[in-house]
């Protein structure tokens, strides 16, 4: 080489890969062989499967850098057995000053950093709790009809106010459906006719001061009651109080003016003794028909009747009862 001449003063010269092209190897271009220099196919590390090289050790065939034997393409590498590390791998913490890895704890379970307990299933209770009162105190209030206030304004109220008292008087602790108390007279209230008198000579009458009605057994002889209050139009049971000395006796009873259907009984039910007043009290009873308001009422001695008698009191009930 002359001093002017540093090289081969061609392209292909200068060209590592001029072996490529018809006119390089023309002029003497040849691939290279072995180890190759820069651009040469020796000159790279061929490609390793997975697994083959172990970190910080020879290669299977002894020196680093020469190539190891290799599973055909398309192979799976020879792996160790279920859940046994593959003899040809190792993990980055297996190689000295390689990273360490650790698990990091959940916060809230047992590190410290929270309170290492579960949910707070005391508080779910109680709001639980809470919500099935509320349910219960609603379906109480619409059952008690606690929100119905455009319902009749014209029904008592359950709880008295402030102006009424608690405690029930007399006149309400009757019920509604218990029977109006009807008249009654005593003898000094009833309307005498011509001849009769009153009289207590008797013992054992039960008008105020022991007053009965006497003289009733003169033939046209009678007595008026006279009285109102009667709630409602029906059939009544009249009471008579009497006393016969021993005999039977019968009258003649008349309501608002018209004549009874039968004579009133006036019999010895106290069997008495023949002339004995004072053990001959008892009583007997009628059903009339009466109007609503006021009636009138006459007991009468008439044509055929037996009138030896002395009247004590005089009262209705409602209905046909006898007793």
């Amino acid at each position: 080489m002359t001093p002017g001449n540093n090289g081969a003063s061609t392209p292909e010269e200068d060209d590592p890969f001029g072996y490529l092209y018809a006119d390089g190897q023309a002029n003497g271009a040849t691939p290279p062989s072995g180890g190759g220099g820069y651009g040469y196919p020796g000159s790279v590390n061929r490609v390793r499967a997975v697994g083959e090289r172990k970190y910080g050790q020879q290669t299977a065939q002894g020196t680093y850098g020469q190539q190891a034997p290799t599973t055909p393409y398309g192979q799976v590498p020879q792996q160790g057995g279920h859940g046994q590390p593959n003899a040809h791998y190792g993990a980055p913490e297996t190689v000295p000053g390689g990273a360490q890895t650790a698990r990091t704890p959940m916060p809230g379970h047992g590190d410290g950093g929270g309170r290492g307990r579960g949910p707070n299933t005391k508080g779910l209770l109680i709001g639980a709790v809470a919500v099935v009162a509320a349910v219960v105190i609603g379906i109480a209030i619409a059952m008690t009809g606690g929100g119905d206030d455009d319902k009749n304004g014209d029904q008592a109220g359950t709880t008295p106010t402030a102006s009424q008292s608690a405690a029930p008087t007399q006149e309400e602790s009757k019920g509604a459906d218990d029977p109006a108390e009807l008249p009654k007279a005593d003898a000094k209230a009833l309307n005498l006719g011509s001849g009769v008198t009153t009289a207590s000579d008797v013992q054992g009458a039960q008008s105020d001061g022991g007053v009965y009605v006497a003289g009733l057994n003169n033939p046209g002889a009678s007595v008026t009651w006279t009285f109102n209050g009667i709630p409602e139009g029906g059939v009544y049971t009249v009471f008579a109080r009497y006393s016969v000395p021993g005999q039977d006796a019968s009258m003649t009873l008349t309501v608002n003016s018209k004549p009874f259907g039968s004579k009133l009984s006036m019999e010895n039910y106290a069997h008495a003794a023949e002339g004995d007043f004072a053990k001959g009290w008892t009583t007997t009873y009628a059903w009339p028909t009466l109007n609503k308001g006021t009636n009138t009422i006459t007991l009468s001695c008439g044509d055929g009747d037996s009138c030896n008698v002395l009247l004590d009191q005089l009262w209705l009930k409602k209905g046909k009862v006898k007793d």
